[in-house]
């Protein structure tokens, strides 16, 4: 009961957002909708290839898919994706894979769905280098303290590895059965495959989401340059410790999909109905089926 009793309190808490975004879905054209709820199932499919490419043993198939989905509402009820490691993490040990394995996996498919985001955000900007006008909502003066702040961090954690061993033989422990794991997938073709198919194919399965809804609400913007407003912003705001992104994703769409040359209004509205399509829709059904995985000792 507890997913869902974590549920209403997210829904209580926003329930002025849920209800401009299910009063825009009321005006969007249906097919288009219809298509994007299509798409996002289709990434809960992706993210069962990605996890299943990053271990070597065969995962079971529907339990595995089940997973996902839960895991999509865990992950919207704890910090920065922490719902849907826990969930993956307890399924991969209940399958029999020991903690160390589990854990290096998971980090292995983190790293490539990073890469796969930022990759597919590079090939796009390359193509379509106008998609973006940051240049009036970014100052200038911006860049000097962000990029001193990113340099601040990685002396601080370059210092912590040197100065206190416990740590830095934990973070060698942990590379090395990660590097030990990343070989071991990538001498099978199928699970290098399955994790790097499944690592670009989920970021473009959820961009895809946002230019259906966009479509559906009539938003003016290119369709590729929606597909990098969404991109741009989920990269921004991947550090932002926000449950599900819930918040400060929308934030970051809306300026991104400004930027990209829609009118504000319409943006906002897309957003809204984007944020519901993908994340309020789901999340009973999804918190169900977390619940009935933990009481069949799935997870």
């Amino acid at each position: 009961m507890l997913p869902l009793l974590l549920v209403t309190v997210v829904a209580v808490r926003h329930r002025s957002v849920l209800a401009e975004g299910f009063a825009h879905l009321g005006t969007a054209s249906w097919p288009w909708l219809l298509a994007a709820v299509g798409a996002t199932c289709l990434t809960w499919v992706a993210a069962a290839c990605t996890r299943q490419g990053a271990v070597v043993e065969r995962l079971p198939r529907r339990r595995l898919l089940a997973t996902q989905f839960a895991a999509g509402a865990a992950n919207h009820l704890l910090p920065t994706g922490l719902g849907a490691s826990a969930v993956n993490l307890r399924f991969m040990t209940v399958c029999g894979l020991p903690l160390a394995r589990s854990s290096a996996a998971l980090a292995l498919y983190l790293l490539a769905e990073s890469v796969g985001r930022v990759a597919l955000l590079g090939v796009l900007l390359l193509a379509f280098p106008d998609a973006l006008r940051l240049g009036t909502l970014v100052p200038e003066t911006a860049f000097g303290p962000l990029l001193a702040g990113a340099g601040a961090l990685v002396v601080v954690a370059a210092a912590v590895l040197v100065l206190v061993r416990r740590v830095r033989s934990a973070v060698v422990t942990f590379l090395r059965t990660a590097l030990g794991e990343a070989r071991s997938v990538h001498t099978r073709p199928a699970r290098a495959l399955a994790l790097w198919g499944g690592s670009f194919a989920f970021p473009a399965l959820q961009a895809t989401v946002l230019v259906l809804v966009g479509k559906s609400l009539g938003l003016d913007v290119p369709l590729a340059h929606m597909a990098v407003a969404y991109l741009a912003a989920t990269v921004a705001v991947a550090l932002v410790p926000t449950p599900g992104g819930i918040g400060s994703v929308e934030a970051a769409l809306v300026v991104a999909l400004v930027a990209a040359g829609g009118p504000a209004a319409v943006a906002t509205a897309v957003v809204l109905a984007f944020r519901v399509v993908t994340v309020w829709l789901p999340l009973v059904p999804g918190a169900l089926t977390l619940g009935a995985l933990v009481r069949l000792k799935v997870i």
